[in-house]
């Protein structure tokens, strides 16, 4: 099985520091939707892992959450993606859990659901919290210079990266690293200039 696993806010969509609480503030990325939907068309399974921190501040309800979600899954079927599931932490910072990222927990489900060692997955994210979490889990990380990490497009780099990360400037340029080097491909950090 051909799996990847990505971050959801500023990855997928816009971010906000004052967080995505309702269908109408989820808006995606340019080219995000159609990237996911590429990956797909490549026999590649997507999975989301994403902080939902929200929930545990009381900043929106699980029923919002879903309804968040199921525009997601509408807009994706609108351009031939899908999204295989959704892992997230309803946990608030304070509650120390061992599924909010950069902890891998998250990661670690997601491996126990599908029935598959993690070691190799690529997976993507736009801060150094959803790579640690991910390399942690033995994922080959993925940094996407949009949502926390679009200030470091011109140069620079988030602290804390794990090694080995790649640079994308957003998801699709990811899609197109993945899916250039095929499922038995040199590994990305070879192939692409950008990595660290």
């Amino acid at each position: 099985m051909k799996l990847v696993i990505l971050d959801r806010d500023g990855t997928i969509n816009t971010d906000s520091d004052d967080f995505i609480k309702t269908p109408e503030e989820w808006t995606p990325l340019p080219g995000a939707l159609e990237a996911i939907a590429r990956l797909n068309h490549d026999g590649w399974r997507v999975v989301i892992a994403s902080n939902q921190s929200g929930l545990g501040r009381g900043l929106f309800d699980v029923a919002s959450l879903n309804a968040i979600h199921t525009k997601m899954h509408k807009m994706l079927a609108a351009v031939g993606g899908r999204v295989d599931a959704v892992f997230y932490c309803p946990h608030s910072p304070e509650e120390s859990c061992l599924c909010r990222k950069p902890l891998p927990g998250l990661f670690e489900q997601i491996g126990a659901r599908f029935g598959l060692p993690l070691k190799g997955v690529p997976t993507a994210g736009d801060s150094a919290r959803d790579l640690q979490a991910g390399a942690t889990a033995g994922c080959e990380p993925h940094l996407v210079l949009t949502g926390k990490s679009a200030a470091f497009r011109d140069g620079g780099q988030p602290e804390g990266l794990p090694a080995g990360t790649v640079l994308h400037a957003d998801l699709s340029a990811f899609v197109d690293c993945i899916i250039a080097r095929g499922e038995q491909g040199e590994p990305a950090a070879a192939a692409n200039p950008q990595s660290l």
